[in-house]
């Protein structure tokens, strides 16, 4: 008798299984016997540490940066560890402290100490770039609040320059993307953030912004500007949180990140999750989920790229 049509599909599990613990394991023995060994013999033929090793292989950019913020990480040291966490104003002190406990001398590598320092910035930048985002995203938008009322009035008035707002509460507000009658509702996911966002998007680049709005109202393959927008403010805090924004930030910014960085990533998203949308040509709103993922799946797949770069 031949083998049972649910034997093959059993076997593959166990090999996948396997395969899966033979690639645990290999990770755990580099991690915690063979990466010693490998690191103090390329010391021993090169005269130069991992952190030396990588400043002067990897040209500068997130390739660089992301090799030397994964070896302080890994290493043993508390010092070197606690770098990455270092504040910006005391960088200096942490790469003094790092060529210390390395035993760098800088008379013969004159190069090391500012590369370490860029990298360093670039990192620490990062971690306070994303705590800056969290505290404006947990940040309710308040209808009581003047600011915030006169940012949400001035993003009418930039999209909708020739058409006055009667009302702050109005169905007018349907016009540019958002649900209801106040847009205040929609914003309680990503708190001020969306809000700062769209805005940013419309007053630095009022065209694109217009224009995508005008696509955004086609009868045929329109999509709720703001509501997208929004939507695109959590893909964009996403890869920020989980790190994947690391390559784009890092071959941007020489030093210390910025908001202004971040929103910029944001128009971005926008400008090209606009043309992506009107290419797939959808059969429906409906099946916005899916198409979003899909252009999530296309953002992650180019910042895997060391040399990424991306601009409007």
């Amino acid at each position: 008798m031949g083998t049972p049509a649910f034997a093959s599909p059993h076997v593959s599990f166990v090999d996948v299984e396997k395969r899966k613990m033979i690639i645990h394991l290999w990770s755990y023995l580099y991690r915690h016997v063979f990466r010693f060994w490998i690191k103090w013999i390329l010391r021993q033929l090169t005269g130069k540490c991992e952190l030396q090793r990588i400043c002067d292989g990897s040209k500068k950019s997130a390739e660089r940066t992301l090799k030397i913020e994964h070896s302080l990480e890994s290493s043993k040291s508390k010092v070197l560890q606690s770098a990455v966490h270092a504040p910006e104003d005391e960088v200096k002190r942490y790469v003094a402290l790092i060529m210390k406990e390395k035993k760098i001398d800088m008379q013969k590598d004159t190069g090391f100490s500012l590369k370490l320092q860029m990298c360093l910035l670039q990192i620490t930048g990062y971690k306070k770039l994303y705590l800056d985002v969290e505290d404006l995203r947990k940040s309710p938008y308040n209808c009581n609040n003047e600011e915030h009322e006169k940012q949400l009035i001035e993003l009418w008035n930039l999209l909708m320059p020739d058409e006055k707002l009667k009302a702050r509460i109005s169905k007018q507000w349907c016009d540019i993307g958002f649900q209801g009658d106040d847009p205040k509702t929609d914003f309680r996911g990503m708190g001020m953030l969306g809000l700062v966002n769209l805005l940013y998007f419309s007053k630095h680049y009022t065209d694109k912004a217009r224009q995508i709005l005008l696509h955004s109202n086609n009868p045929k393959l329109g999509y709720s500007y703001a509501i997208v927008g929004i939507n695109l403010t959590e893909m964009a805090y996403s890869l920020l949180k989980n790190g994947a924004l690391k390559t784009y930030f890092y071959n941007l910014v020489p030093s210390v990140a910025q908001m202004d960085h971040f929103h910029r990533f944001y128009c971005y998203l926008a400008y090209e999750f606009d043309k992506f949308w009107f290419e797939e040509e959808p059969e429906s709103i409906m099946y916005f989920n899916q198409y979003r993922e899909k252009f999530h799946d296309i953002i992650k797949r180019r910042l895997q790229d060391y040399d990424v770069v991306l601009a409007l």
